[in-house]
């Protein structure tokens, strides 16, 4: 399943700082699927979306994806 997917690159970027660093850079979801599918994970956009439980917290990521990652 997919989101076993964005938790383990989740999990990626917290202990790696090039990663880290990378993920917080990216200001839309194209980014970030782009970075995913580079270091070897396959996800959809929808599937990082409400109502699925958010596999990143708000300091992994820019503002803006924060807001439309991470909202209630």
């Amino acid at each position: 399943m997919a989101i076993k997917d964005i938790k383990a690159f989740s999990d990626k970027a917290k202990t790696d700082a090039e990663l880290k660093a990378k993920l917080a850079a990216c200001q839309k979801v194209r980014e970030l699927l782009t970075l995913a599918k580079e270091n070897g994970f396959n996800f959809i956009e929808d599937e990082m979306y409400p109502p699925n439980e958010p596999q990143f917290t708000a300091d992994q990521l820019s503002e803006k994806m924060a807001k439309a990652l991470l909202r209630a």
